[in-house]
């Protein structure tokens, strides 16, 4: 059934985020505990790795926290991608019966990772208290970088999740580059280390650049660097302009595929 959309968006969006919520810990016991337990077990094994076993320090802070400000981002850029390039193919029922915009699936699907993005946020203020860093003025930067991150993954989403009605491999090629970036981004590693030629890679890469962003609020107690929150604006701005761009043009294609 086609025709136009006159409903709510919130309701929506809600019921879209709410959905995808209930199937995702749908027959399990812990719930949304995992949001908390994955993120801890991980830290912990690269802590002992990184910190006992090849004895690589934080670069003068707590080594938990270097470890969490790397995984954090990356956990959610990694899930919300993932989800957000599958999420039409997904609710194919729902594209097809409902006249609903179809912009609305990926950008809920990505929305809907927030939930534990903001659990996993909570933790990482958590430990960042406890390790004695206290707020300070730099934390309103926080809100900033993220609102950036967010809209960058939601304009990947709406291209991804495009390509994938026509190319059913994009997830595994989504699943791969996933796995790639996770060695890519400073996660356990210092930004310091990197070699000087791929410096400016790293600083426009988003994930990286939400990575050292956190550390230089959360550890350093200092306010983003001018240079990185540009290239996070320039980031977000393009990704969201070329996924509508995608996703529209291939749309209307999207009754005929799916």
């Amino acid at each position: 059934m086609r025709g136009t959309w006159h409903g709510d968006y919130l309701f929506l969006f809600e019921n879209l985020i709410l959905k995808d919520f209930r199937i995702r810990y749908r027959n399990m016991s812990l719930g949304i505990l995992w949001s908390l337990i994955n993120p801890l077990v991980m830290m912990g094994v690269l802590t002992f790795v990184f910190s006992r076993v090849f004895a690589q320090s934080a670069a003068g802070g707590p080594f938990p926290l270097f470890v969490l400000c790397g995984l954090v981002p990356y956990n959610f850029f990694a899930s919300a991608f993932l989800t957000g390039t599958t999420s039409i193919v997904d609710n194919a029922g729902l594209v097809k019966r409902v006249p609903v915009p179809r912009e609305v699936i990926p950008i809920a699907s990505v929305l809907s990772n927030c939930v534990h993005l903001l659990i996993q946020i909570a933790l990482l203020l958590v430990l960042t208290l406890a390790f004695g860093l206290r707020p300070g003025p730099q934390w309103k930067w926080l809100p900033v970088v993220w609102i950036l991150y967010v809209i960058f993954v939601c304009g990947l989403a709406l291209g991804a999740s495009a390509v994938n009605v026509f190319i059913r491999d994009t997830r595994y090629i989504v699943e791969s580059f996933n796995l790639v970036l996770f060695w890519l981004v400073p996660i356990f590693y210092s930004f310091n280390i990197i070699p000087k030629k791929y410096v400016e890679i790293y600083q426009f890469n988003p994930v990286a650049a939400l990575v050292m962003a956190s550390r230089n609020i959360l550890m350093e107690q200092t306010r983003p660097a001018t240079s990185l929150m540009v290239n996070m604006l320039m980031a977000a701005s393009l990704s969201m302009a070329l996924g509508i761009l995608i996703f529209r043009w291939l749309k209307p294609r999207f009754y005929e595929h799916i």
